[in-house]
């Protein structure tokens, strides 16, 4: 009789003890790695007809593989980078498995031997000082949302942070008193120092006075509309929302593609 290894006796280990404490990964990076396994185990209990609690790891062969990788291509319309994503997370779990189960190792190889797909890597667009001017000039700051954004806007042009790293900026990582400072955390959990412009600590000081978390005890800077901590994804909408508006007076902007890369890669010009 084959002994089957069930699915569901490796999932802790691999998240909380894998991730979390081997690999010391972040919260965003382990979300990350919980999306792709479950659109892999859903995709998988669907395909067998099977419940997604008796799926074994046996059952998760280099043809599933491949067909998920082919069901996120062409019937989720993913992206080359997303489905090589998604790829790379599976990767590492059968990494972990192949460490525990040396009977799985040949099953292993081959789900790691399933290469990335090559794609063209676009050059990033920037924003020239006037651009990226335009856009803070489409915040009106009439309200507290708005107040919000400039501050959070001044934030990324001026340290040129990731999104995540933004988002997860605490109160007590960001200094006021001059010379401004603020402590980003980025991945692999390292840690810097940026320097603040006079102007993005006022702005920082004003959303302070309008900020209105949901619990008291909320120690994220940046809240959503909801006083909950601001997600990257919507971040990204605040920066395409106001990158649209600007686009009305500024004509170039509607040629770029504006997001959080192309504010963090705009010329990091001191604005007055």
């Amino acid at each position: 009789m084959i002994n089957l290894h069930p699915i569901a006796d490796y999932m802790y280990s691999f998240f909380h003890q894998f991730l979390a404490a081997e690999k010391g990964l972040s919260t965003n990076s382990i979300l990350a790695y919980r999306d792709a396994i479950k659109l892999l185990l859903c995709f998988t209990a669907d395909l067998l007809e099977k419940k997604v609690d008796q799926l074994n790891i046996e059952d998760l062969d280099e043809k599933i593989i491949l067909s998920f990788l082919g069901y996120l291509e062409n019937e989720r319309k993913c992206s080359a980078r997303t489905r090589n994503a998604r790829l790379a997370a599976i990767r590492t779990f059968f990494d972990f498995i192949g460490r525990r189960e040396p009977a799985l190792l040949q099953q292993c190889l081959k789900i790691r031997g399933i290469p990335q797909k090559r794609f063209e890597h676009k050059a990033i667009d920037y924003l020239e000082s006037n651009e990226m001017q335009s856009i803070f000039d489409a915040v009106d700051i009439n309200s507290r949302t708005e107040v919000r954004d400039k501050a959070l806007l001044l934030v990324l042009y001026n340290t040129g942070a990731r999104v995540s790293e933004v988002a997860d900026i605490k109160i007590n990582d960001v200094r006021l008193e001059a010379p401004g400072q603020v402590k980003l955390i980025g991945k692999g959990k390292k840690q810097r120092a940026c320097p603040l412009w006079p102007e993005t600590v006022n702005a920082i000081k004003n959303y302070l006075r309008h900020r209105q978390p949901k619990n008291t005890e909320e120690e994220h800077l940046f809240l959503n509309a909801n006083g909950e901590s601001i997600t990257r994804f919507g971040i990204r909408y605040i920066i395409q929302k106001y990158a649209q508006k600007a686009a009305q007076t500024c004509p170039v902007l509607k040629e770029k593609t504006v997001g959080p890369h192309t504010v963090r890669h705009s010329t990091a010009i001191h604005l007055i």
